[in-house]
């Protein structure tokens, strides 16, 4: 009689448990990146009256079952899937962040990671990109020498820390022309020549304009060559810097090879393909001898005429190939052809080399951050260059569901979820991703938990009554004697 109002009791409590956690899901139906837990019971240990016997030949018995008494229920586990996607919202701002896969964003409160799905982050005082909690998001830096990402250990993300927030100047390095030559065109074959024009840096921001001549040599029977001159180096003020009033103020300029001193170069193409061939030198020089250009590349070499003064054409880039070590700047031709186009010439120019480095800039201040679904972090800034600053790391494991839920919307590893290794992985490995302005919401179904709701009420009911009728029973018992 005892077991059955034990039985009850244990019914109750597990049933208990579990209205607790649909409670809890259900309080969590709007809380970010929230993942629904559900309960599964297991019966206990059972009483057992007689136990099971086999058949016996000798006697002619048939075997009996086992005869067992249950003494009641209890939880058997509290499963929550960490990995279980919820629905996407839309936010637009650019420090939330969803993301995908089985993949978790790595956070440290300056001693230990924790784990998270939720990508409500923001930027502190010091410009780190950390939770609203205030733990750090962790990532990989950028290699100072090759400038991209180095998977090393996690390390907090800095974003608009002081070395970010701007860019200094750069002086222009390298250059290249990009078209083609019509050799009937009226401009290369007139005395003044295809006019183009250049844009270049110095290393404190300043820009100028180079201005270059293209004239067809006349001596030239197969038409297949042409005379690059140096025209004009023009200021922000729309000032020549080679014709300064004040001599000891102004510049020299000379194109050609290392050392040149020249103001013309010439230009060959194949006269049976088109195809750009080679670079020569030409026309007056002063000064030093000339050298030859080397292959496609010719350097523009401007200097100050005081010796004395600062050279604000000599700046070092991100590309050491890419400038001279005069601080000249390198203008490849080895893009451009020589076709037919109906009498038009498009040979127009492009800063920084054929990779596009060392094309200097003016300084600039951060006007936006941009997260790509491989976590790299890039902000642009408003003279128009871009710098990547680092990218987010992110850790998954063998066992997600065993990791332990320590608040906030964060895990912890434990003996059963696996480890992290302090470096973790790109986000696009596996199939994940980062989106940029979204953020993940709860993956609670309502009417799933409304449902349990019902059935988690009727079962502590039925309990209920399990306990009020042994009740009844030992009432009848004891009212046998009176």
């Amino acid at each position: 009689m005892m077991r059955s109002l034990y039985s009850g009791v244990s019914g109750l409590r597990v049933h208990q448990t579990k209205m607790d956690v649909i409670g809890n899901n259900i309080a969590n139906v709007n809380t970010v990146g929230y993942k629904t837990s559900r309960v599964t019971f297991t019966q206990v240990f059972s009483q057992t009256t007689q136990s099971a016997t086999g058949s016996n030949a000798d006697t002619g018995r048939g075997g009996v079952n086992a005869m067992q008494v249950g003494l009641g229920t209890s939880v058997g586990s509290i499963y929550s899937d960490p990995t279980s996607e919820g629905s996407a919202q839309r936010t637009d701002n650019p420090y939330d962040l969803k993301i995908s896969g089985d993949n978790f964003f790595v956070v440290n409160d300056g001693n230990t990671n924790y784990f998270t799905k939720v990508g409500a982050f923001t930027v502190d005082d010091a410009g780190y990109l950390v939770t609203q909690s205030g733990y750090h998001v962790m990532g990989w830096q950028v290699d100072p020498e090759t400038l991209d990402i180095k998977q090393d250990m996690v390390s907090p993300l800095g974003i608009q820390t002081p070395e970010n927030l701007s860019v200094a100047p750069e002086a222009t390095a390298a250059n290249y022309f990009k078209g083609n030559i019509d050799k009937t065109n009226s401009d290369v074959q007139s005395a003044d020549g295809l006019v183009m024009s250049m844009t270049i840096y110095d290393k404190e921001g300043y820009s100028y304009t180079v201005k270059y001549k293209l004239k067809q040599n006349a001596e030239d029977k197969t038409q297949s060559s042409y005379t690059m001159e140096l025209d004009d180096i023009i200021d922000s003020e729309n000032k020549s810097i080679l014709q300064s009033k004040n001599p000891e103020a102004g510049y020299t300029a000379a194109i050609g090879g290392t050392g040149a001193s020249g103001t013309q170069i010439t230009v060959k193409y194949h006269e049976d393909t088109g195809a750009f061939e080679s670079l020569g030198l030409s026309g007056p020089a002063t000064g030093a001898t000339v050298t030859a250009a080397d292959g496609n590349i010719f350097n523009l070499i401007i200097k100050p005429v005081d010796t004395a003064i600062d050279n604000p054409f000599y700046g070092t880039t991100t590309d050491p190939t890419a400038g001279t070590a005069e601080g000249g700047i390198q203008v490849d031709m080895s893009t451009t052809t020589m076709y037919a186009n109906n009498g038009k010439s498009t040979l127009t120019s492009v800063r920084g080399n054929l990779k596009g480095v060392g094309a200097g800039r003016t300084s600039g201040e951060m006007s936006g951050v941009a997260i790509g679904t491989d976590g790299k972090i890039t902000a642009t800034y408003d003279n128009g260059d871009t710098k990547l600053l680092g990218q987010i790391s992110v850790a998954s494991f063998e066992n997600a569901a065993g990791l332990e839920k320590v608040g906030d919307s964060m895990y912890t590893t434990t003996a059963n979820s696996g480890t992290f290794d302090g470096i973790g992985k790109d986000p696009t490995a596996g199939g994940g991703s980062i989106t940029q302005g979204v953020l993940e919401m709860s993956n609670v179904d309502l009417s799933n938990e409304f449902t349990e709701m019902i059935t988690t009420q009727r079962g502590f009911q039925a309990n209920s009554r399990i306990i009020t009728v042994s009740d009844t029973l030992l009432e009848e018992l004891v009212n046998l004697k009176r």
